[in-house]
C-alpha cells in the first residue's frame, strides 16, 4: 500500500480529521520511522534500568497503594498479565465501535511518542487490530478518569494477549479466536507493557474527539435551522448586522452572524427592523450571541483535545535522558473540564432551538395554523413534536451537571482525587445526540411552516437547497402521520453531514 493511503502516527501531529478517516473510512494506520526509533530507544532504557537492578514503579513493584511492594524478577511478566486481568472489570453496554477504534488510535499515538517503554511488536499488534478490524468489546462504565481510563483500556489491551472478547466481521468472539481469524498472533507482554497499554486518558479523549466532530455538525445544523425558522417567521435580519456585531467583538458571535447573513442572502422572506415589527424575540434576535457562545465552548474543547491526543499520558514516564519519573499525566482533569464545558455548549443549542419550535407551532406567536396542522382540531399536527423537544432539553439539563466536580478516592486513598472525565465525555455525547434530535424537530417544523405558507420560491438559495435535503428524509405533512423514525433519521443525517462544514472556519 502506498504511503498516501496510510496515516502514520508520530505522537505529534494526529488531528481529529485523521481520526475520523481511520475510524469511519477505514484508512490504514502505521507508525512513522522516527517514532519506531524512539519506541525502541525507550524500550532499551527500561531494560537497562532492570539490568542495573533499579526499582521502577509498575515494572517491578505493585500498583497504586501496593507500589511499595517489590516484585521478584521471575514474576515481572506475570505482573503485567495480572494487571490486565484484574483491571478488565468494566460494566454496562459496550462502547460503540467508532469510539473503540478511536481509543486504539489514540493509545497507539501516545505510545508512538516513545516515553512508555512498549516493545515494537506489541505496538504493531495494536496497529494491526485497527487495520484488520478487530474491535475489543469495551464496557462503557467503570472509569473514574484517574489513574487514566484503566478499566476501558484494559478491555482493549487484554485482546492483545488473546483474552477478553472482540468483534470481528460482525461476530463477537473470544479474544484469541478473533486474533486467529484475522491472521494475528497474541503477544507475550514483558516488563511495563501492560501498564503502558492501559495507563492513559484515551477512553474519555476518544469519546470527546468523536463527540466534538459531531457537535460541530450539530452547531452548523442549528445555524441552518435558525435560518429557515427566520424565513418561516419573517425574522428581522437587522439584528445580524456586521457593524452591530463588531462592537462586541466575540469572534464566534460574528462568525454565526456572518454565516446566517450569507445563507439568507437573496431571501424574500427576511425583514428589516420596523418593517413588520421593531424587534424579534430573543430566541431569534440573539441567535449570534447564544449560538456563538456555544461555538466558543467547542473552541476550548478543541484546544484541549488537540493537546491530549498528542500527549504521553503514561506513568511512569521514561525520559530521553534515561530518567524514569512517576508523575500524574494519567489524570483526566484537563479533559474532564473540557467535556463538562462541551455539555453546556451543546445543550444550549437545543435550549434555544426548542424555544424557536414553540414560536413555530404556537399560533399566538406565529400567526400560522395551530401546531402547523393542515386541519387543526381534527389533526394535532406537530403539537407533540414540541413535547419531545421539551423532554430532550430537560434531559440535557440533568446530563449537563458537571461530572468533574465529583471525586471518590480509590486504591485505599492513594488515588485520592479523580476526574470522572469519562463519565463527563459519555454524557457530553448523549447531550450532543439529544440536541441533534431537537434541531431535527426544528427543521421539520420550519419545513412544515414553509409548506403551509407555500413560500418555497421566496427562500434564499442556500436555505432552499438544505430544505430539499430535509424533505428527502421527512416530507411535509399533508395529514397526521408517525414521524418518529424520520426525526431519528434526520438526527443521524445531521451528525454525519459534512455539506455545511466549510462554513466552520
Amino acid at each position: 500500500m502506498s504511503k498516501e493511503m496510510v496515516i502514520y502516527l508520530d505522537g505529534e501531529s494526529l488531528d481529529r480529521q485523521q481520526i475520523e478517516r481511520i475510524v469511519y473510512d477505514r484508512v490504514e494506520v502505521g507508525i512513522s520511522e522516527h517514532s519506531l526509533k524512539r519506541v525502541q530507544e525507550s524500550r532499551e532504557r527500561i531494560e537497562k534500568q532492570l539490568r542495573d537492578g533499579k526499582v521502577i514503579y509498575g515494572v517491578n513493584t505493585g500498583f497504586g497503594k501496593l507500589s511499595d511492594i517489590q516484585i521478584e524478577e521471575e514474576d515481572i511478566t506475570k505482573l503485567q498479565l495480572n494487571l490486565l486481568r484484574a483491571d478488565a472489570v468494566g460494566v454496562g453496554d459496550p462502547l460503540p465501535q467508532p469510539i473503540v477504534r478511536a481509543m486504539m488510535i489514540l493509545r497507539a499515538n501516545a505510545l508512538a511518542k516513545g516515553f512508555s517503554g512498549i516493545k515494537e511488536d506489541t505496538l504493531q499488534l495494536l496497529i494491526q487490530l485497527i487495520n484488520k478490524g478487530v474491535h475489543p468489546v469495551v464496557p462503557s462504565k467503570g472509569s473514574v478518569g484517574a489513574s487514566g481510563d484503566l478499566a476501558p483500556l484494559s478491555h482493549v489491551a487484554i485482546v492483545l494477549i488473546g483474552e477478553g472478547r472482540a468483534e470481528f466481521e460482525g461476530e463477537i468472539l473470544p479474544g484469541g479466536e478473533a486474533l486467529k481469524r484475522a491472521g494475528l498472533q497474541p503477544v507475550t507482554l514483558q516488563a511495563k507493557e501492560g501498564l503502558a497499554l492501559i495507563n492513559g486518558t484515551q477512553a474519555m479523549t476518544a469519546v470527546g474527539v468523536i463527540g466534538l466532530n459531531e457537535a460541530e455538525r450539530v452547531g452548523l445544523a442549528a445555524d441552518m435551522a435558525a435560518s429557515l425558522t427566520m424565513e418561516a417567521l419573517q425574522g428581522i435580519i437587522t439584528a445580524f448586522d456586521k457593524e452591530l456585531l463588531a462592537v462586541r467583538p466575540h469572534k464566534e458571535m460574528e462568525v454565526v452572524g456572518s454565516r446566517i447573513r450569507n445563507w439568507l442572502e437573496g431571501s424574500k422572506r427576511i425583514t428589516s427592523q420596523g418593517q413588520i415589527r421593531m424587534q424579534d424575540a430573543y430566541s431569534i434576535r440573539c441567535i449570534p450571541q447564544v449560538h456563538g457562545a456555544s461555538w466558543q465552548s467547542l473552541q476550548y474543547v478543541d484546544d484541549r483535545l488537540s493537546v491530549e491526543m498528542n500527549s504521553a499520558t503514561d506513568n511512569p514516564i521514561i525520559l530521553e535522558n534515561g530518567e524514569i519519573i512517576s508523575g500524574g499525566h494519567f489524570h483526566g482533569q484537563p479533559i474532564a473540564l473540557a467535556m463538562d464545558f462541551m455539555k453546556v455548549g451543546a445543550a444550549e443549542w437545543a435550549n434555544i432551538s426548542e424555544r424557536r419550535i414553540e414560536r413555530l407551532v404556537n399560533p399566538q406567536l406565529s400567526g400560522l395554523s395551530p401546531f402547523l396542522a393542515t386541519d387543526p382540531g381534527l389533526e394535532c399536527g406537530l403539537m407533540v413534536a414540541q413535547y419531545v423537544a421539551a423532554a430532550l432539553v430537560s434531559e440535557n439539563k440533568v446530563l449537563a451537571h458537571p461530572a468533574s466536580v465529583d471525586s471518590i478516592p480509590t486504591s485505599a486513598n492513594q488515588e485520592d482525587h479523580v476526574s470522572m472525565g469519562t463519565i463527563g465525555s459519555r454524557q457530553a455525547r448523549e447531550i450532543i445526540h439529544n440536541s441533534s434530535r431537537v434541531i431535527a424537530i426544528e427543521l421539520i417544523c420550519a419545513s412544515q411552516a414553509i409548506h403551509l405558507e407555500q413560500i418555497e420560491n421566496k427562500l434564499a438559495p442556500a436555505t432552499k437547497a438544505y430544505l430539499e435535503k430535509v424533505r428527502k428524509i421527512c416530507p411535509p405533512l399533508e395529514a397526521d402521520r408517525d414521524i418518529s423514525e424520520q426525526i431519528e433519521e434526520l438526527s443521524k443525517f445531521i451528525l454525519r453531514d459534512d455539506t455545511l462544514t466549510q462554513d466552520v472556519k
